[in-house]
């Protein structure tokens, strides 16, 4: 049946319109320009950020921060766990339209481990780190074999790192003709439309790019994008940012303070989504310390911290206690991790009495750069004086208070390690020789013999195993207390659909769109 004319002009006009709101870009803050499109090569976290959304390599990081294929469509592992052979994808091309075979993946890894490139995880493949790739092969124009020293659990998330760039996997033709990185030529969602310095970085879709089946899935998953375009707006000031959130100039500040978000929840037109991050914050205790190497003092400190109430007080009601290094995010944090350790007062007015322990001062440094150190340093001295532990304060610099966790010298420090993807590293942040690295916490040769172990075993059910015998000891010896993960708030337009926050902090702007 034939439409009548005004039918058809009205419908051709909502299309038009719905096409015309699709096409605005979507805009997002970034509170500092990033460093380089070279992936892995000079790069901060907001560098991390846009790359995430150019760059894509064999495997990737799930929404649980284990680890899951991306470009390869299958990965299997040899029996004695040296050798890695991925064979990618079918239906894979570059944004040039170019198909993508092994030989790329050799082109780019021969240039990521050349030290000439200067990629941040030269070190963590060469033998330096736990890993050390001794051979690499393409076995056939879509298969690629890689040979390691010895088994390695930690292969594939030093691949997947997005501060390695997620070892991207790039075209040649991201290269001048003298060999330096020129733009990247990738498989991604997104292509670089322009990048002007200090003002913005602005992305376009990519018509080539091929999406894996199924739902958005951490930095792997399916990708799709109906955004035309995405910008990343340069806004240093927070102030500022918040200001253009807020008038619509911009349409997602993805990592807001804790002291707007009263003023956010009351604007109709901002939407708040937020997700607990892989950070752990923590007050460390030098065990070597002549009072403190008594686990009884240890153990009673943390018996005197009431952790609802200081973690609640600290982030503002966003945060929930967490006693495990391990974060409540990850895939390896099971029942043993999450058991909580409650206040006890008397229990800890107990062990001091047994340790002999008569009101001697113990230090605590921390610092007013990092707002939750220095609050969470405060609201433990008085709850441990409740117990009858004397805490004095020493409010450093951060940059001093830095070089006082690493020598090691310190009694307490209040404070806080970042992300951790990967559980063997989450205790290897803070395991080791105080002999060889002052700055180690935890100084247990066996936990050490466990943690090597667990930088091998690629089974998952081993290694939990593993991590819940470490978590059982990291208990019962107190090298540090664990106080939370923090939560990480995006403030969003109300038009914008589908953005959502993850374990990694970082934005994506894939499966979302927007109605302005």
């Amino acid at each position: 049946m034939r439409l009548p004319t005004l039918l058809v002009l009205s419908t051709g006009l909502l299309a038009g319109i719905a096409n015309a709101q699709e096409a605005q870009p979507l805009r997002l803050r970034l509170n500092a320009d990033i460093r380089s499109l070279d992936p892995g090569v000079n790069r901060d976290a907001n560098t991390d950020a846009v790359q995430n959304h150019l760059f894509e390599g064999l495997v990737a990081f799930r929404e649980d921060a284990s680890v899951g294929p991306l470009l390869a469509k299958s990965i299997s592992v040899s029996e004695d766990g040296r050798t890695y052979t991925f064979v990618l994808r079918d239906d894979l091309h570059f944004s040039n339209g170019e198909p993508v075979g092994s030989d790329d993946v050799l082109f780019a890894w021969k240039r990521y481990t050349d030290p000439a490139t200067g990629w941040r995880c030269l070190s963590e493949v060469d033998g330096r780190g736990a890993v050390k790739v001794t051979d690499v092969v393409a076995k056939d124009a879509r298969t690629v074999a890689f040979t390691l020293a010895k088994p390695s659990a930690l292969f594939l998330g030093t691949l997947a790192r997005p501060d390695c760039g997620g070892t991207g996997i790039y075209h040649r033709s991201s290269l001048g003709p003298d060999g330096k990185w020129l733009t990247p030529v990738t498989t991604a969602p997104f292509k670089l439309g322009e990048w002007r310095r200090g003002q913005f970085i602005d992305l376009v879709s990519n018509d080539r790019y091929s999406a894996l089946p199924g739902e958005r899935d951490g930095l792997t998953g399916n990708k799709s994008t109906t955004l035309q375009k995405l910008r990343f707006a340069i806004i240093p000031d927070e102030s500022t940012a918040k200001a253009a959130l807020l008038a619509g100039n911009i349409d997602v500040n993805f990592d807001v303070q804790n002291a707007d978000l009263a003023e956010y929840k009351a604007n109709k037109d901002i939407t708040l989504d937020s997700a607990s991050v892989m950070n752990v914050n923590d007050i460390l205790i030098q065990t070597r310390d002549p009072l403190l190497s008594d686990v009884r003092i240890r153990r009673a400190l943390q018996l005197a911290l009431d952790l609802p109430v200081l973690v609640d007080q600290v982030s503002e009601g966003t945060a929930r206690p967490n006693n495990s290094p391990i974060p409540p995010a990850s895939a390896y944090h099971g029942k043993l991790q999450a058991q909580p350790i409650t206040r006890n007062l008397a229990l800890a007015r107990k062990l001091l009495a047994e340790a002999g322990y008569k009101g001697q001062p113990i230090r605590m440094i921390t610092n007013k750069r990092y707002q939750s150190m220095f609050d969470q340093a405060v609201i433990a001295q008085a709850m441990a004086k409740e117990a009858g532990i004397n805490l004095d304060l020493d409010v450093l610099e951060w940059g001093a208070q830095q070089d006082r966790y690493l020598a090691g010298s310190y009694q307490l420090m209040s404070h806080g390690f970042s992300a951790r993807l990967d559980p063997s590293l989450s205790f290897e942040m803070f395991t080791g020789s105080k002999a060889e690295q002052p700055r180690k916490a935890w100084d247990n040769p066996e936990a050490q013999k466990l943690l090597a172990q667990s930088m091998e075993i690629a089974d998952p059910e081993k290694r939990q195993a593993i991590m819940d015998r470490l978590e059982v000891m990291f208990r019962e010896d107190v090298p540090m207390i664990v106080l939370y993960s923090e939560v990480r708030t995006s403030a969003v337009r109300s038009y914008v659909s589908g953005y959502r926050s993850w374990a990694m902090g970082q934005p994506r702007a894939w499966g979302v769109s927007i109605a302005r």
